[in-house]
């Protein structure tokens, strides 16, 4: 048996970059953290692994002390390692991004000071933070492109607007509203309701819903979400 007790120590953390949608923008919710080192900048929402605790598990801790929500997506990022990432000791971090529809159930634990961004307006972040965020975006967006992962930041009902307005979020350049709606109804994967969002117009638009039921079968027949 080899023998690891002469081996330095390395700590292992998790962040979470969490966005979430407000039928309007894109945004990211960042903590102010109160303890050195960088006390009282902005920063992504993170903690340490403990020693009995899978990775996965961290994550969805961390998520739950902030947001109180359990069952969202959670997807796992990347390793960040550089030697000198975190000043007081070497910390590697293992990054996720979460993605969370923003309503009045979401109720943010007070004891991080925690605050939502649009994404475009994010301050700067201690470490590394800026480059997860960076490297988080990217991958939302190649997600969007290939599955439907949008439909996880809205609200179980929604309009085609705010389908579109979420989709022009994330890709970052305004789309042709026929050519989105013929794209969206083409995949079939939509539920029409008989309810209206009356708030958008005088006539209202009709309220959607995804069915997961149906797209899940579609996939397993060799069915590809493209938009």
């Amino acid at each position: 048996m080899r023998n690891y007790k002469n081996q330095k120590k390395i700590l292992l953390a998790v962040d979470c970059i969490i966005f979430g949608f407000d039928n309007k923008n894109l945004k990211i919710l960042l903590i102010k953290r109160d303890f050195e080192p960088e006390k009282g900048h902005w920063s992504l929402m993170g903690g340490f692994i403990e020693p009995d605790e899978a990775i996965d598990d961290a994550a969805n801790r961390i998520l739950n002390d902030l947001t109180g929500l359990d069952n969202v997506y959670l997807e796992q990022l990347r390793a960040y390692g550089a030697v000198d990432r975190d000043p007081f000791e070497r910390t590697i971090s293992i990054g996720y991004y979460a993605l969370i529809p923003i309503s009045d159930k979401t109720i943010l634990n007070k004891e991080f000071s925690a605050k939502w961004f649009n994404i475009a307006d994010a301050p700067k972040l201690i470490f590394d933070h800026s480059t997860m965020v960076a490297n988080a975006m990217a991958r939302l967006r190649r997600r969007a492109l290939g599955k439907p992962i949008g439909f996880e930041l809205l609200p179980e009902k929604f309009t085609m607007k705010q389908l579109q307005t979420l989709y022009e979020a994330i890709l970052g350049e305004e789309l042709d509203k026929r050519n989105f709606i013929n794209k969206i109804n083409a995949l079939d994967i939509l539920l029409k309701t008989e309810e209206k969002d009356m708030n958008s117009s005088r006539k209202g638009s009709f309220l959607y819903t995804f069915d997961e039921v149906k797209y899940r079968r579609k996939v397993e027949e060799g069915f590809s979400f493209k938009l």
